[in-house]
Order: C-alpha cells, then structure tokens, then sequence
C-alpha cells in the first residue's frame, strides 16, 4: 500500500473532495458541495491553503460572520434533503463561538453541516495564543468545547493521523437517518499544518448510502391492524417525509384510504395545499380543519415528526392514540406512541400494499366540509385590505402569495411570519415551504436564501424577515450580491418585536420592551431598511400598498438579483383562525389585575395536559 505526505489540512479536504452521496434519484452528487471559510490566524495558514490547492474540486465560499454562513451551509442541506452538505470554518475564539448557535439550529432540526473551527495550539509552545480561553482548572479546554452538546459527533485533531479514524466517524453521523446532525472537528492550528504519511488508498472516492431501515414486521403488522380499525384515523406529516423523498409514497396512501394529511413546519409541501387529501398545517399554528380533526382522530399516524409541542399543542391536543414511523426511536417514543422504526418511504409503501380499507364516506365528508370552511378563513385574511391602515402579517402573505409563482419556495425563521406562513401560505408544489422552527433562529432568514438558491437555482425564493430579525444579521445580503444570488426578500417593518409583544398581551404582561415606543430608550431609531439594503447592494424599494407590494414582488422575481421590498405593518393582528393552546407559563403571583386573570386562564388550559404522563 502506497503513502502520501500530506498536511493534515490536505488530507482532510482531499478527503472531503473524494466522497460522493447516493442522491433520491439514483445519481452521485458530491457529498461536500463546498466550504464557507472567514479565515483567521487559527485556520488561514493551514486550513486556507489546503483549500486554495483543492478549489475547482471543493469550492470555497466567503461570508460575512460565522453563524450566517452556518445557517447557508445547513439551508442548503435542508433544501437538499440532507443528500449534500457544506463544511464551515472558522478561527479560533469569536470565530468558533459565533458558530455555535448555528450548531444547535442543525442539531434541533436533524440537519448534517461539517464544522471546522481553528483551535489552540496542540503543542502548547506559545499558550495562551491570541482569542484562547483559558480555563483556570482544565488545561485541555478551550473556546470549542461549546460545540460538545450541540454536536453529534465532537472531535478535537491533536495529532495529523487522528482524522484516519474521525473523518469516517464524522461522515458516518453526516449521513445516518437516525443520528443525522452537525459534526464538529475542533483543527488545532499547528496540527493543521504538521505533515503525515498517509495510506493512498484512504483518498480513494466513495460512495455513502443513506441506509433506509425496514420496520419490525410484528411491529408494522400492528399497525395494519390499527389503521383497519380506526373510524377517525389521520397522518401528521414531518421532516422525516420529505428528507427521505416520500412524497409520492404518502400521495400514494392517502389517496388509495382517504385518510387526511396535517403537516408540520418542517413537513409542510411534502404534498401540495391543494392536494384534496391535504388539511394544512398543524396544531399551535394550525389550520381549523387539521386540528378538529386532530381532537377527533381515533388513530394519529405521525410519520417523521419529533412531534414537537406546537404540533401536539404542548402536549394537550391529540386525544387518540399515536402510533410514530421513525427512523429515530428517540422521537418515535414521544406522546406514548406506539412504535415502527423505519424510513418514512419504505413505511409508505409497505402500507400502500397492505392497506385495502378507504376511511367513510362520512368522514371525506367531514374532511371536506373542514377544508372548505378552512379555506374560505384564508383567503379571508389573506385579502387585500379595503381602507387605508397598516397591513397585518396575512395580508402582506397573501399579496406576495399570489404574486409568486407555483414553483416558488417561502424562506423564514422566526418572529410572526412563521406562524403565519404556516397557516397561510399556499404551497403550490412540494418542496416549496422552507422554514427553520426547530430552534426559531432569528437572523436565519437572509443567510438561508442563499443555501436555498445554491440548492436550488432554478426555483424563484422569496425571505421573509421582520424588522428584529433583519436588524440581527444582515451582513449576507452583501454575501448574496457578490454571489449572484437570486432572492427577493421582504421586510415587514412593524418597529419592534411583534411577535412577542402579542404574547406578552396574552400572558397579562405591560406593554414592555417589544416594540420600540415600548422602550425605555428615549431616541427612538428612524430606520430606512431600503437604504441600508442598497448600501450591501441590493435593489431596495418600499411598498407604500399591498397593491405595490403584489406589483413589485411580480418585477423582482423576473428582474432576478437580490431583490429588497419593504412594507410597513400593523404589529398588533394575527391570524385568529385555526390554532390551538400553546403552554407558555404565567406567574402564579402578580399585582396585576391583568396578569391575575390570564392566569387563571392559563390554569384551564393546563387541563389540557394530562400531568405526568408526558
């Protein structure tokens, strides 16, 4: 067996380069579909060269602050099913902890990214070396032992021949359905650069499967079993159908049963809104027809879902039994479920073969007088408004809605719109709903249409972000520009934090601190977005109507490049249709008459609950 002198850093990204990914459609697509690099002196003399040597192979992508470009790198792999993924490095220090939000973003919502971060010095000659954290009681920890309980799999390169054992581990937990999350390696930056014989044939190309597990065959014969019997059965759609490519299959057996299909936010356009079968989004920010028919539901099949509690309504809305196909049994316990372990596709098309049952006519009845009903509340709120006042959240939704077309795909993140979006927002096409509510990460949104457009080119993406999460980071429209990124981004400027201002009013507490005059500052902030996005070299303009919006988002869509539309709206309306309780705690003790009554609402709604079980 041959050898090769390399640095550790050429090892790592030629071994990156070699890896290749079994894509749903059968072909081979590079494993790594690029690095998003800010270099600094942890990680630009080692890493950074060793990227230069490789960049028509494995591409180098430059950002603007760390975590933005994590939130591109794992965009992207969400829009990509999880089948490609990006790596990110960073310096040590700043650089590395800037990340680590980003780390927990992807370890909520199951998304495999590659982090790199530069590290202290391994030999420790010139300790404590600039940006070091120094721990008074542990000589081994630095600044990347952060990343340790928001990553999958950590591991710090101490010596050049450890990545021969922590590269395969690494992408071994990249690829795997069950444990699939972000992976950091920790470079100690003198290691990045100390060279090592190493065996030719560990940079030979290969290809990873993503293993799709089989169910237990007692365990999915109980399940036949369960779905013949039910009276009332209906499927909770979540991530897991859409990274696994089930689409087709869940069309498939909910056309041939009839049985209803509520989605998640990370679920939502694995089948389109209008598909017959299709009853919208579900629970806490749930369409009416998806959550009565979840109170009524006799069996609830969830299928790739962590069952998060804004679909189950904190625990207190499904009242049937659950049964959960999961490929993780971590996920497919909760709720008491009953469970099948197994891929969301092969689980569906196996039940395609067994079932021979449609659900009544009576209940398609139902099911169809919901939707109706549901959809006539939509497009209510969805209307343009008839007066002259600030548009509510639905509204600018339903202008920018009709004016995208069917293949569009809807970016956001956190504040109101995600709410919103999931309620409203009409996927025409699968594939098209893109939203980060797992960790609800404000400031995803702007870095996430780039991912979004680099996964997917040929599809028109339109960012929505409020004015908070605009103002926490925007730095990558700049990123965007340079990139020749197609997005269109909306800003609903409603001067503060909305969101939470409508919650703090449902929870009794003082208009404090959300919205701007709210504040105790006393110069209160005139911000022109269109001006500031124009400066990063976007095409800026505000709308001044929902009619100018709905024209506007029309232009900037054919006009493509980074395209800006800013509206004002009214911080106060949400969409009062649909939904479901939601436990967000209210103090016991209060001086407040407010407070004193929301509480004792709050205590009914814990009835909801069944303590102790959950």
């Amino acid at each position: 067996m041959g050898e090769i002198r390399l640095t550790m850093s050429q090892a790592l990204v030629r071994w990156m380069a070699a890896q290749s990914i079994r894509q749903l459609d059968g072909s081979l697509a590079p494993a790594f579909a690029g690095v998003w690099a800010i270099f600094g002196h942890g990680n630009v003399a080692g890493l950074g060269e060793a990227l230069y040597s490789v960049r028509d192979e494995l591409p180098t992508f430059r950002g603007h602050n760390e975590q933005a470009m994590a939130h591109s790198a794992i965009s992207y792999a969400k829009q990509k099913q999880r089948r490609q993924m990006m790596a990110v490095t960073s310096s040590i220090g700043p650089g590395a902890t800037n990340m680590v939000t980003a780390a927990a973003l992807a370890h909520v919502n199951r998304l495999p990214v590659l982090l790199l971060p530069g590290d202290v010095f391994a030999n420790r000659r010139p300790d404590p070396v600039l940006q070091q954290v120094e721990a008074f009681a542990d000589g081994t920890v630095s600044a990347n032992d952060c990343f340790r309980p928001v990553s999958r799999y950590f591991d710090r390169m101490t010596r050049p021949e450890q990545i021969l054992q922590a590269l395969p581990k690494a992408m071994s937990v990249l690829t795997d359905p069950a444990d699939c999350g972000p992976v950091t390696l920790a470079l100690c930056q003198d290691v990045q650069a100390e060279a090592y014989h190493y065996p030719e044939d560990f940079f030979e190309p290969k290809i990873w499967e993503i293993r799709r597990t089989r169910p237990d065959a007692d365990e999915f014969a109980h399940l036949v079993q369960q779905i013949h019997s039910a009276k009332t059965p209906m499927i909770i759609a979540g991530g897991g159908v859409r990274y696994s490519g089930a689409s087709a299959a869940l069309a498939a057996v909910v056309e041939k049963t009839g049985i209803p299909v509520a989605a998640t936010q990370a679920g939502k356009s694995c089948l389109p809104d209008g598909h017959p079968h299709y009853v919208g989004a579900m629970g806490v920010t749930g369409s009416s027809a998806a959550n009565q028919l979840a109170e009524e539901a006799d069996l609830v099949l969830s299928i790739g879902s962590r069952l998060q509690d804004f679909v189950t309504g904190s625990n207190g809305h499904i009242k049937g039994q659950v049964v959960a196909i999961n490929v993780q049994p971590h996920d497919a316990i909760k709720h008491q479920a009953q469970t099948v372990i197994c891929d969301a596709k092969v689980g569906l098309e196996q039940l395609l073969e067994a079932l021979d049952n449609q659900v009544s006519e009576a209940y398609l009845d139902h099911i169809s007088a919901l939707n109706k009903d549901w959809e006539a509340a939509r497009e209510s709120v969805c209307a343009a408004p008839s007066d002259n006042q600030l548009p509510s959240d639905s509204q600018v939704i339903g202008a920018v809605n009709r004016a995208m077309p069917d293949n569009a795909i809807v970016v956001g993140a956190a504040g109101s719109m995600p709410g919103e979006l999931h309620k409203l927002w009409h996927a025409a096409e699968t594939g098209g709903y893109h939203m980060e509510y797992g960790f609800s990460c404000m400031g995803y949104e702007v870095a996430a249409g780039i991912g979004v457009h680099m996964a997917a080119p040929t599809r028109p993406n339109v960012v929505f972000a409020g004015d908070g999460s605009y103002l926490m980071m925007n730095s990558e429209l700049a990123t965007a520009v340079m990139m020749g990124v197609d997005m269109t981004l909306i800003i609903t400027d409603n001067r503060g934090f909305g969101c939470i201002n409508r919650l703090q009013a449902a929870t009794g507490g003082a208009a404090f601190n959300n919205l701007l005059a709210d504040s105790t500052h006393e110069v209160l902030p005139d911000i022109d977005y269109v001006q500031h996005a124009a400066s990063l070299g976007a095409h800026a303009q505000k709308a001044d109507t929902i009619a100018d919006l709905e024209e506007m988002v029309r232009k900037a869509v054919d006009a493509g490049g980074v395209q800006v539309i800013v509206i004002d709206t009214d911080p106060g309306p949400s969409t009062e249709a649909g939904g479901t309780w939601w436990d967000v705690a209210v103090p016991e003790v209060s001086d407040r008459p407010d407070v004193q009554a929301a509480h004792q609402t709050y205590k009914q709604g814990l009835v909801r609950q069944n303590k102790g079980t959950y």
